[in-house]
């Protein structure tokens, strides 16, 4: 008689029980999907509206909620190509480099007399010296601000690659340096997409770096690509500098190291600036939506506690002065201080709405990218499209299984029934899977599980060909059954893991749609083998001790 340990028949029908239940709601896939969102916002500790508190009540806590992530093809969604501008990095990292230079060189003056910043390329800082005789003098004390480069590539080569160009010193970053800032903001860069993009609300992400300098960002479910570039697009770079001048001339003089900026609060006004900030953006450690004093709309800050060191110490000796706010670029506020700000907080106030200054709020506190993107290719995907593909999989899938249930009953009978019921239990741990992981379902995801409908019963048909070749041998009903698994478990597992091999291999190398298909199919490997090794046995099983018939059809 056939016979399966009691352990063991709960752990399998406790697994296919668990499968069901976790693929349930993928069949109520609005309902859950609202359900999940209010429960966010709730999590969030946000005042839920009413209609959020019906989309939470409409799904029970008690059942799993979780469900597969439908990717850009799917759900539709926006496709956006971006290209690092990484001139801006060099340039950033010259002018902070020139209050040390000057610094370092103050120090000399007997001896190279007055310095002053030459006008230069972006990404090069040129200083002259009055005294030509001091220059091996002051190459030395700026090569002593240089550092090593950390990388593996760069061992043992300077940041700072410095040279005399008759009584001027040329400073740029090595080519070492420029490699290893590159992938830096390029990894600071992906870095801040992603928070931006999360903290939208939006789900499941593809946010990679392609090359050396662009970015591939697809997001699922956002209205369309321009959306996407007004939450992304932004450098939000806050910094706090001090005011030179004012002036109603947009083509004003500027002079070394100042910078002449337009006014977004006072149309027609430009400010002359100091180009180097006394306090930046990235010093920030919160940023929150608010109210001024007047009840406007505006926008709340505080400095980590370096920053509010030097916000303070700038404050207090510079009573009386105006400072800039600068965002983008654009001076934003040009507050004159009236007293010292001691703690590092401090608000924004200008022309804000309830939206903007929640949306700069936002850009802020995610932090600000380090340079520019420039757009190379945009792509807006529409539900309708998405709703389409997913029809289409859906018809695919079904003329799939109805072909191979046919097969399969007209084959191998009562077996190929019970072969099919696995095939059941196989699609929904396939999806109970996908959901608790939280995978992201592709049009070539689709095509995965397609394909695995067909390799699920491989297995099957594996053993009941062994079956029957025993039951040709004159085997009893219960021996032959038993011989049939054991003799084909070698087969079925060695087929597999070399179709499991190439998912993996797929996973690694591919990207994008190929990861899709991948994971469909790994993870349908595992489960049909499954089915087809233990569930279609205790069906088999289940059935011959409830009929115990003296011989079988297979």
């Amino acid at each position: 008689m056939l016979f399966t340990p009691l352990w063991k028949r709960i752990l399998i029908w406790g697994v296919v029980a668990l499968g069901i239940a976790g693929a349930v709601p993928n069949m109520f896939y609005s309902q859950v999907e609202r359900h999940n969102d209010a429960l966010a916002a709730a999590d969030t500790g946000a005042v839920l509206t009413p209609e959020q508190e019906a989309d939470l009540a409409g799904w029970p806590e008690v059942l799993p909620s979780a469900i597969v992530n439908l990717g850009l093809d799917l759900r539709g969604g926006a496709h956006l190509l971006a290209e690092v501008q990484m001139a801006d990095v060099y340039k950033a990292r010259m002018d902070a480099l020139w209050p040390e230079v000057r610094d370092a060189l103050r120090d000399l003056r007997d001896q190279v007399g007055s310095i002053r910043r030459q006008p230069s390329p972006d990404g090069v800082l040129r200083v002259s010296v009055e005294n030509a005789a001091g220059m091996p003098a002051a190459l030395e004390a700026v090569n002593a601000l240089s550092r090593p480069v950390v990388t593996l590539t760069g061992a043992g080569q300077s940041t700072l690659d410095v040279r005399a160009d008759g009584q001027d010193i040329v400073i740029q970053l090595s080519e070492a340096e420029r490699a290893a800032t590159d992938g830096r903001t390029l990894d600071q860069t992906l870095e801040i997409v992603r928070r931006r993009v999360d903290e939208a609300g939006t789900r499941e992400p593809t946010i990679q770096r392609q090359g050396v300098d662009r970015v591939l960002i697809q997001v699922p479910g956002i209205g369309s690509a321009a959306e996407l570039k007004a939450l992304i697009g932004k450098t939000a770079k806050l910094t706090f500098n001090r005011v030179v001048g004012r002036s109603a001339d947009a083509g004003a003089a500027v002079g070394a190291g100042e910078v002449l900026l337009p006014s977004t609060d006072e149309p027609g006004v430009y400010y002359l600036l100091e180009e180097a900030a006394v306090v930046s953006g990235e010093q920030l450690v919160d940023s929150q939506p608010s109210f001024d004093q007047n009840n406007q709309p505006a926008v709340s800050f505080r400095f980590d506690t370096s920053g509010a060191q030097i916000f303070g110490d700038y404050t207090a000796a510079n009573i009386g002065q105006q400072f800039a706010i600068v965002l983008d670029g654009e001076v934003i506020s040009a507050p004159r201080i009236n007293s010292h700000i001691p703690g590092g907080s401090g608000i924004i106030t200008g022309n804000f709405t309830v939206e903007t200054s929640k949306n700069l709020a936002l850009l802020l506190r995610s932090g600000a990218l380090p340079a520019e993107l420039t757009w190379l290719e945009e792509r807006t995907i529409g539900p309708e499209l998405g709703q389409d593909s997913i029809d289409a999989g859906r018809t695919a899938a079904i003329v799939a299984m109805v072909a191979v249930v046919v097969y399969m009953v007209l084959c191998y009978g009562l077996f190929g029934m019970f072969a099919n019921i696995a095939l059941t239990c196989n699609m929904a741990l396939i999806f109970a899977v996908l959901s608790a992981v939280g995978g992201t379902l592709t049009l070539p995801g689709i095509a995965g599980i397609v394909l695995t409908i067909g390799m699920a019963v491989d297995a099957n048909v594996l053993v009941f060909e062994r079956i029957r070749e025993e039951l040709r041998t004159q085997k009893s009903a219960a021996r032959a059954i038993e011989i049939g698994y054991e003799k084909a478990l070698s087969a079925i597992i060695d087929a597999n893991i070399t179709t499991f091999i190439t998912a993996v291999v797929l996973f690694i190398v591919g990207a994008g749609p190929v990861r899709g298909f991948a994971i469909t199919l790994g993870v349908g490997i595992i489960t049909s083998v499954f089915t087809a090794l233990y569930v279609t046995r205790l069906l088999i099983e289940l059935w011959y001790n409830w009929r115990k018939p003296k011989t079988v059809i297979v």
